[in-house]
């Protein structure tokens, strides 16, 4: 991925540490946010099915494409948080899902 996305997460964590402060409230608080964000990734995907007959079909693709992208920074945002980096998280997670693609772990 490139830097910036690294360098976005962790500025992000700095400015929300300066405005809300850096306790276990504030982190709990950021860790709950990915369900926020979860929650509006379903929201756009019901959406974009028209789910809703009140509503109809009110979103497309790209739309639940940004509310997962959302999901996704907000986690990076989290792991940061908790004094990780989350680059290397990430990428831990990846080589975890690359191996058992290829069978070199047992699920």
């Amino acid at each position: 991925m490139d830097e910036s996305i690294w360098e976005a997460a962790r500025a992000s964590r700095s400015w929300l540490d300066a405005a809300n402060g850096t306790g276990q409230t504030e982190l709990t608080c950021r860790i709950l946010k990915l369900t926020e964000e979860a929650g509006e990734a379903s929201a756009a995907w019901i959406g974009l099915l028209g789910q809703n007959p009140r509503k109809g079909v009110t979103h497309t693709r790209e739309d639940v494409a940004a509310e997962l992208a959302d999901v996704a920074f907000t986690a990076l945002v989290a792991i940061e948080s908790l004094g990780l980096d989350a680059q290397t998280a990430l990428d831990a997670c990846a080589a975890k899902v690359r191996s058992r693609l290829t069978g070199q772990e047992r699920p």
